[in-house]
Parts: C-alpha cells; structure tokens; sequence
C-alpha cells in the first residue's frame, strides 16, 4: 500500500515560517529538488517524520529570488548551491555560498534552458 505524500504549494514570502514549523515538530530536512517544467520551475522541499513525507513546493518563473532555508536546516547549503549553479535560481542568505562555483559546468546555468545533443522531435511530431 503506496503512503499518501501530501504536497503544499508555498509562496517564496511564507517558505521559512512553513520550514520552521517542521523544524519545531522534529522533522527531517530529505531532500531539495529543483526541476524545469515548461517556462517554470518547481522547487521541492521534502521533510520526514516517523517515516511520513511531507513536501513543501515553490513554483517561480525563476527571477524571484528564494530565501534559503540553511538557517534552520544547515545542510541545505549544498541543495540551495546546486539550484544556484545548475538552474540559476537565486537564493538570498545561504549559510555557505560558493558563488556559483560549487558545480563547474561547461555551460552557466545548463539547467534553466537545457538542450540536448542529438534530440530532436519525438517520432510522428
């Protein structure tokens, strides 16, 4: 039997205050994951407790700028660094921030308009 994720969708304004209230009620920080669909990006936030995921999810045209949560989980430094240096999300207050060089890439930012060698359209388009 599959557990029931639920999924918040957050404004960047009420990120921390939401974060804070799992932090007080002995979650875990799992994961942040940052992906690009179509002219958006969805930041996911995932917090456990007693093997019960939660998820928090920010939807931002990319511009605006994402508090970091390394203030109340420490080690989100690395999750916040990686959507800075892969998809150019800004993210103000980082406990450590690598000035966009924690990643080195070939490419700046290769995940915010990803193209891919030898793809084209998919077959009958």
């Amino acid at each position: 039997m599959a557990e029931e994720q639920v999924t918040t969708i957050v404004d960047p304004l009420h990120l921390l205050g939401k974060v804070e209230e799992f932090k007080r009620s002995g979650y875990r920080l799992v994961q942040v994951h940052c992906t690009k669909v179509g002219d958006t990006f969805e930041i996911n936030y995932s917090f456990d407790l007693n093997y019960q995921f939660r998820n928090l999810r920010i939807v931002t045209d990319g511009t605006t700028e994402i508090p970091s949560i390394s203030g109340i989980y420490w080690g989100a430094f690395i999750y916040e660094n990686e959507m800075h240096d892969l998809f150019g999300i800004r993210v103000a207050g980082m406990n450590i921030d690598f000035g966009g060089n924690l990643i080195q890439t070939a490419k700046k930012n290769p995940f915010a308009n990803p193209s891919f060698r030898g793809e084209g359209p998919c077959p009958g388009e």
